[in-house]
């Protein structure tokens, strides 16, 4: 996918040399994470991670030797990380059961949702610790939705990053890549402000009889509003909102994000758009304005700075050549 060949040739740029180096932070160190408060005395040795935002973020930070295990994948592992990746046994394609998961014997579990801790699963992140083992979810997905940021930010992004710099000893590692990721979207943003018009967006995840849409408050609404574009449904609340054709048909986006996975596919969400006559005078459809986006980029993740790159050079291509052309 030209997604992942974007992401792969910054994060080149970006991680690299980013090397296994002695530990930089200090230990004993406590995390609290969506209410659970756990300490380390040492960086785990051997680490599950158990959705695809938090295997590339131990991967980014070049922790595949301290990773005895991993599982569930959206989408492909990004080029840069593969090699990496293939030398770590994949428990399971979706979640391990919990007899799987203590046969790799982790004394550290990383999910980035918090089913990633369900019954079904690693289990209850107290269960867990009851067996030494650690545990971190991603602070955008905590299973308390009153501990999860009302909004989400790069912020929330950076600081998984630095938690999990801090639980590993590499800090600075965790520093580096928040400086990279900081100064690519610092990039990004200061070409978007020659941009003379503002473009509206609807942001398609799936839909059938309803419209699964980008809300007001996860990572499309984040991307969006780096983007400084008008989100369609911007007034909708919560990451995701099940919003009605007819809604959409009559806010009549400039254009529109695809998100393409393989329970939902973009070839099939086009389909919809093109086929039926009921979307045919929609702006986006007539001129077929669309960019596809896998969905591993779509929730808050160290590829979101990527996505907001592709979905930037695709509305706004003439302003990244003028930039391509002074960088020559």
């Amino acid at each position: 996918m030209k997604q992942a060949l974007v992401f792969a040739a910054l994060l080149l740029t970006l991680l690299f040399p980013i090397v296994a180096s002695a530990q930089d932070s200090a230990f004993p160190v406590t995390i609290e994470n969506c209410g659970f408060e756990a300490t380390f005395s040492a960086p785990p040795e051997s680490a599950v991670t158990m959705n695809q935002g938090a295997t590339e973020v131990m991967l980014a930070l070049a922790l595949e030797d301290q990773m005895t295990g991993t599982a569930y994948l959206d989408d492909a592992i990004l080029p840069p990380f593969l090699d990496a990746y293939e030398m770590i046994p994949v428990l399971s394609d979706s979640y391990p059961s919990q007899e799987v998961l203590y046969g790799a014997d982790p004394d550290f579990v990383y999910g980035s949702y918090s089913s990633a801790f369900g019954e079904a699963a690693a289990g209850p992140r107290e269960q867990l610790a009851e067996l030494g083992i650690g545990s971190y979810v991603s602070p955008v997905a905590c299973a308390d939705r009153s501990l999860r940021p009302e909004i989400a930010t790069m912020d929330d992004v950076y600081g998984e990053v630095r938690d999990i710099g801090a639980i590993f000893g590499v800090a600075d590692r965790a520093e580096e890549l928040i400086a990279e990721l900081q100064a690519e979207l610092d990039d990004i943003s200061a070409v978007l402000e020659d941009a003379e018009e503002t473009v509206s967006l609807f942001w398609f995840d799936s839909g059938g009889d309803d419209v699964y849409a980008g809300a007001c408050c996860g990572a499309p609404g984040m991307i969006m509003d780096l983007l400084a574009v008008e989100n369609i449904f911007e007034d909708a609340e919560g990451s995701w909102a099940t919003v009605s054709w007819e809604e959409v048909v009559a806010r009549d986006a400039d254009a529109i994000v695809i998100v393409n996975a393989d329970w939902d596919t973009a070839e099939s969400k086009i389909e919809t758009l093109t086929t039926n006559p009921a979307y045919a005078d929609m702006s986006a459809v007539q001129s077929e304005n669309w960019v596809q986006i896998d969905f591993s980029y779509t929730t808050p993740n160290i590829r979101n700075v990527a996505a907001i790159r592709i979905i930037a050079e695709f509305l706004y291509p003439e302003l990244f050549a003028e930039q391509a052309d002074s960088d020559d």
